[in-house]
């Protein structure tokens, strides 16, 4: 079968490029640029936990040593420190680092495998459409044609996939602006990224201040100001006497030494396209939608969407066409992000809205902040992770169905568990691989080989359960999971969401639900249907 087509080199493209390969799907990454990117580090992203999992695990390394976990997060306003929030393993920092840096890491993941290809100075200009699979054509001197089954744009706000699917990109231009500067010096603050609302030392002016500092390795720090509204121009004048007194500010009254090592303006834009598929062309990442207002990061959205449609269009290239299951890409993805950009659009003028508000609300500076935090952090009604309860993948009326700490459709707690191996791993090892998991709740078995209780109890009922499946799945146990009772069984989609937990070893229960998680039967060379179900009771 012909290879996926990704167009767009940047961190979506090529992170769904090695989530593919991690489930045997072939890609050709078709990439406009030489294969490089130019370092900056005005240019960052913050990860939250979970994507910083999934980004270390599809590039075998420790992302720790070139990005840092804030030790923790402090929120000023004029001389006080409104709030402060420590991390620590029950409450996991984000991940702070350049985005050059976040690419080569992919890069390098990438150079040795075997199932991806990059095709460099490749820059799209033509695709089309058959039942069968679809072609695109890259112009140049060696202008080609590339044969692939399905095609991903992944190709940045401007994409040239969505203008040739002729697919709207509504929405807000310029929501917010930036100056931004990178630099070296020592703060008094280390390693703990500062969100500074209206400082002392700046007292005019519609935003007479919101400052972010956020640490990098090695003594940098990105340095954020929102700029008033309008299209004033950032001179290198300006974003000077900006650092000056923001370090004299924060260091008592002294600038300390600093090395400037780059700059710019970022412009935030809320958009959300239309569509996110047509046939068998999708769109993932600022292709699709563009947000960042108020911290939030439009990146790791954009490797949600990647981590979504890898494993989807991996079972429909592995088994055939898959309408439901590929529809439900664009309707699970889209409604996430369609909820954060309305509630940063309702937010706003709130926010936004100057002094006059917050005199009439008592305790709205609080307020504000904590909402600023929520969306820096990854927190909270602007910055938490979405989830898919109303998915049309989500099963239905299913009696033996009990609630857990997780709601369904939402991102699982990662725990350690026993592989069918015998080995102990963490659950989110476990993820990517294509085929669902089902976690087994057994106290006790921790303690004991697997030898003693692999074949006791419910095992054996719940591993015919499991191999009866309309779809690849793998069988771990765990010691415990948050609000789950011994003897709960959890199904767990591919890209980390929880389908459903059961009470106990209900065979048609699970095979109901893990057919609906893939939006139908798969052939898998199995029993099928009401047979494998009453094969396992």
């Amino acid at each position: 079968m012909d290879p996926v087509i990704i167009v767009g080199a940047g961190p979506v493209g090529l992170t769904l490029a090695l989530a593919l390969a991690r489930q045997e799907v072939p890609s050709v990454v078709l990439d406009e640029g030489p294969g490089k990117d130019e370092p900056r580090l005005a240019r960052t992203v913050v990860l939250r936990e979970d994507t910083a999992a999934l980004m270390e695990r599809l590039t075998g390394t420790s992302l720790a040593g070139v990005g840092v976990h804030w030790a923790g997060w402090r929120s000023m306003r004029r001389k006080q420190v409104t709030h402060e929030i420590g991390f620590d393993d029950a409450d996991p920092a984000p991940l702070h680092l350049a985005q050059h840096v976040l690419t080569d890491a992919l890069r390098t993941a990438l150079a040795g495998e075997r199932l991806v290809r990059i095709a460099v100075d490749s820059r799209l200009d033509g695709v089309e459409q058959e039942t069968s699979g679809v072609t695109a054509h890259t112009r140049g001197p060696k202008g080609t044609w590339w044969r692939g089954s399905y095609l991903v744009g992944c190709d940045g706000p401007r994409s040239t996939v969505r203008k040739l699917l002729d697919i709207r990109f509504p929405g807000r231009t310029a929501v917010e602006r930036h100056a931004v500067a990178a630099l070296r010096t020592e703060l008094p603050w280390a390693d703990e990224a500062l969100l500074h609302r209206t400082p002392p030392w700046r007292t005019s002016g519609p935003s007479a201040g919101e400052i972010t500092g956020r640490p990098l390795p090695e003594d940098v720090w990105r340095l954020d100001w929102l700029l008033p509204p309008g299209k004033d121009l950032v001179t290198p004048e300006l974003l000077v006497a900006r650092i000056r007194e923001t370090l004299a500010g924060w260091s008592g009254g002294t600038a300390p030494a600093y090395e400037l090592l780059d700059t710019g303006v970022h412009t935030v834009h809320h958009r959300l396209a239309r569509r996110w598929r047509a046939g068998r062309v999708f769109l993932a990442g600022d292709a699709a939608h563009l947000l960042g207002a108020f911290g939030t990061q439009g990146l790791d959205e954009g490797l949600r969407d990647a981590d979504n449609l890898a494993w989807k269009l991996a079972l429909a290239w592995h088994h055939g066409p898959h309408e439901a299951l590929l529809d439900s890409y664009q309707t699970e993805r889209r409604a996430v992000v369609a909820a954060r950009l309305r509630a940063a659009d309702q937010i706003l003028p709130t926010l936004r809205g100057g002094p006059g508000i917050r005199a009439y609300v008592p305790g709205a500076a609080r307020g504000h902040d904590a909402l600023l935090t929520d969306g820096h952090l990854g927190r909270g009604l602007l910055g938490a992770p979405g989830t898919y309860a109303a998915s049309p993948l989500a099963p239905r009326h299913l009696e033996a169905e009990v609630p857990v700490e997780t709601p369904p459709g939402s991102p699982v707690t990662d725990v350690r568990v026993t592989a069918e191996d015998g080995a102990f791993v963490q659950l989110r090892d476990r993820l990517g691989r294509g085929a669902l998991l089902v976690l087994l709740i057994a106290p006790g078995t921790g303690v004991w080989e697997r030898r003693h209780w692999v074949g006791a109890g419910i095992m054996p009922r719940l591993a015919a359960a499991v191999t009866a499946l309309p779809s690849p799945a793998e069988l771990l146990v765990a010691e415990s999971y948050p609000g789950a009772a011994a003897h709960t069984v959890l199904l767990i989609r591919p890209d980390g969401h929880l389908v459903t937990a059961l009470s106990g070893v209900r065979p048609a229960d699970l095979y109901a639900a893990a057919e609906a998680a893939v939006g139908g039967a798969v052939e898998t060379g199995a029993e099928t249907g009401t047979e494998a179900a009453a094969g396992a009771k």
